[in-house]
């Protein structure tokens, strides 16, 4: 049960999410101290920059869902249109 409402939902983040059995697998997979990180990610409605790559890496969804208030264009060398 989530005691924090969201703020900003986020459905690419809720998507992450789904790909883990609970919060605290998650986090566990990912490293973190504990569930309440990812209950803050879900507050916020987006995951840190610096945790983007490897939350897309274990869940295919991608930084730019995640996170879009970074360039990942930039960051990756690509821009979204240029992809094919």
């Amino acid at each position: 049960m989530d005691i924090l409402p969201t703020i900003f939902p986020n459905p690419d983040l809720e998507e992450a999410i789904s790909k883990f059995p609970t919060l605290t697998a998650m986090a566990r997979d990912l490293g973190l101290s504990g569930y309440q990180v990812i209950q803050e990610w879900r507050r916020q409605g987006r995951v840190p920059a610096e945790h983007c790559p490897e939350v897309e890496r274990r869940t295919g969804v991608r930084c730019e869902k995640l996170n879009s208030r970074v360039d990942w264009g930039y960051v990756r060398g690509t821009s979204p249109e240029r992809r094919s």
